[in-house]
Formats: C-alpha cells, structure tokens, sequence
C-alpha cells in the first residue's frame, strides 16, 4: 500500500470556527487516502500561522522532509501550504525531486500527470494574485481613514482617539515640537531620545525614548 504524508494549517483562532479547520482538513485528507487506498502515516499541522511565509512554520518543513519516493503530500488546498508563489514552486520541485506526488482536494490537483502539473503552476500564480490584492486593499483602506483623520491602526504620538478621529495632543505635540528643535540644532536620533529621557518626558505609553522611536514620529510628520 503506498503512503501519504498530510498537512493541514490555520492562520487564526477565528478561522478554526468560520473557515476551514484543523479538524476538517483532517477529515478530508483521511478520507482520501481511505478511498485512494493510502496508508496515512502522519498529518502535520501549523495553527495560527500565516500563509505568507513557510521559512518559520516547523510541521510544513518536516511534511517535506518526511516524504519519500512513491509517497504523496496531501493538503486540504495550495493557500493552506502557501499564498506565495516562490515558496510554491520550491515546494513543487522539493516533492518531484523526492518521487513524491502532490495532492490537493480542493484544486483536485494530482501531479502524477502534465495536466496536474500544468493546473498547479496556473493555481500557485492565482493564489500569490489574491494575496496582492488582498495587501492592496488593505493599504487603500488604510490610508483612506489616514487621509480622513480617522483611526487607522495604533494611535500615533500626538494625537488622541476621540469617536474614531484622530484629535491632536497638546502636550505631545509640544514634545513634537521640541524634536524639531533638536533636530534643527543637529541632533541625531539617539541624541534627541537621551534628551526627552534626561528632562523625564514620557513616551506615549509612559515608557523611555529610543531613537527608533524618534524617528518613527519625525518621519512621520
């Protein structure tokens, strides 16, 4: 009997209850390798990690190197092993260098034949266009509430949450103003930073200044 090797993912807790889950992604692997008469040796999982990169998720990397020749890598779909076209196709070649064959129940992709493989590379190109999108969408969305003086992520220093606006901080805009002074006075960074700390002014949390921290606030104005 030939042996499969399968691997599931979820990228968050909300995504286990509204989308895809853990639990229903082995099912499906299971019942394939039942009906295709596989032996169903392992399924590993990453849960609450995001498709994007496959660099830092431990299971996807030992799915590959658990994979021998005649074996097959079966996944419930391509986004829940990756959304990024390069790792795809690495992740391709890794399995046909091994004499593995990739499965994927949702696409029905099976690359055992030039059709399969064909349907593969169209889909993993698919795949990385919808996450651009996605990212694209998001940026737009953001910087509309950024153009229009409303919340857009975290609050920035300077400025307060009143209702979903953003409303200027007197008193950090004073500490705003004093940077640009230092600034203006040759100041670097770091400088500006140990100053704010030596004359005991707070951060916008009550923390301590860094110079990354500067930055990040002159650059933004």
């Amino acid at each position: 009997m030939k042996k499969a090797i399968g691997y599931v993912r979820v990228s968050t807790a909300k995504q286990v209850t509204d989308g895809v889950s853990i639990d229903a992604q082995k099912e499906k692997i299971a019942a394939w390798c039942n009906l295709n008469d596989y032996e169903l040796v392992h399924i590993y999982e990453d849960a609450g990690l995001s498709g994007k990169s496959v660099a830092h998720r431990k299971d996807l990397q030992e799915a590959l190197l658990a994979l021998n020749k005649g074996m097959a890598f079966v996944c419930y779909s391509l986004s829940r092993v990756s959304r990024k076209l390069e790792d795809m196709l690495k992740i391709s070649n890794h399995i046909k260098d091994t004499g593995a064959d990739l499965i994927s129940l949702s696409e029905r992709i099976d690359t055992t034949g030039s059709s399969g493989r064909m349907v593969f590379n169209m889909l993993a190109v698919i795949n990385e266009f919808e996450r651009d999108v996605i990212s694209e969408r998001t940026k737009m969305a953001m910087q509309h509430l950024k153009d229009n003086n409303k919340v857009y992520s975290h609050i920035p220093y300077g400025f307060n949450n009143e209702n979903g606006y953003l409303v200027e901080n007197f008193d950090e805009q004073q500490v705003i103003k004093k940077m640009h002074e230092f600034l203006k006075k040759g100041y670097g960074h770091r400088k500006i930073a140990t100053q704010l700390n030596k004359q005991n002014i707070k951060s916008k949390h009550g923390g301590i200044w860094y110079a990354k921290t500067v930055k990040a606030i002159l650059d933004r104005i």
